[in-house]
């Protein structure tokens, strides 16, 4: 009993200092779905709405901003990217983990050394090559290069890594190839890790500004993050507008999630029990 009341006060400043610092994280988002569905005298003035006001959702939906197209853009973009680079980043990692060439390491150190150069460098070259294959200011400029990721690779590669190899030793004794051996056994033991991957690179593809900004130019082909520069006016800015787009935009980053997040946590069981 005195062991379990020593834990208890041991844990508590760990646990108030959390909730604390969960607080100050999740206010920001509070703050953008009460302005959202605030009046514009209320913006600066008011934490909480007087009264409910969803004009500015019902603004961006059927106003002139286009909303619904800069919507439909993001979704496509993200999920053709995401979906390409998942796999294309598990069958990479496969290889890299998985079968002996000469060479693998020294490959690998040289494909993970290109997540040192910053983006912003390859601007100028990535333009030029997609204007010379004729993609510039259409969506193929962001998917294409969305397909591939060196983080991804470098994710997967270490959880595969983790896998024990009897497991594939013992799929290949009994005549299984490669192929086989990644569709049905790696694949299914790798879902917490895809999961994670998932999750990661579509909020990365869902909240890209400067790739959008550089490579599209017409604005039916916008995507949300290039489409909420529409609330910013002239002489003044749209909050209430682009809070309400900021808080619709939101939404399938929370599915993402919900969708994923069982497999994590089936991940970090799993880790847990076999520890």
């Amino acid at each position: 009993m005195n062991d379990l009341a020593g834990s208890f006060k041991t844990k508590m400043p760990l646990t108030v200092l959390m909730l604390v610092c969960g607080v100050f994280m999740i206010l920001p988002f509070l703050w953008m779905v009460s302005t959202s569905l605030q009046s514009p005298s209320e913006v600066f003035t008011r934490w909480l709405p007087s009264k409910l006001d969803w004009r500015s959702h019902e603004r961006i939906w059927t106003g002139n901003y286009s909303f619904i197209t800069y919507y439909m853009n993001s979704i496509k973009i993200s999920i053709i990217s995401t979906v390409g680079a998942v796999f294309l980043s598990a069958f990479a990692a496969y290889g890299f983990a998985r079968i002996e060439f000469r060479g693998r390491n020294a490959m690998f150190l040289v494909y993970l050394s290109m997540m040192m150069i910053p983006p912003q460098v390859i601007f100028v070259p990535k333009f030029i090559m997609f204007n010379w294959m004729h993609i510039y200011n259409t969506h193929w400029a962001l998917i294409l290069p969305g397909l591939f990721s060196i983080f991804g690779v470098f994710m997967l590669r270490q959880f595969f890594m983790s896998i024990p190899k009897e497991i594939t030793e013992s799929a290949f004794i009994d005549g299984a190839g490669h192929f086989r051996i990644f569709f049905r056994l790696v694949l299914p033991l790798a879902k917490p890790a895809l999961a994670t991957f998932t999750i990661i690179d579509f909020s990365w593809h869902w909240n890209d500004f400067e790739n959008a900004l550089v490579f599209l130019s017409s604005p039916n082909l916008y995507t949300i993050p290039l489409g909420l520069q529409n609330f910013i006016l002239e002489n003044n800015v749209d909050y209430n507008g682009m809070m309400a787009a900021a808080t619709a935009a939101i939404i399938p980053m929370i599915l993402i999630f919900i969708i994923g997040q069982k497999y994590i946590i089936q991940g970090i069981s799993g880790s847990a029990v076999k520890g």
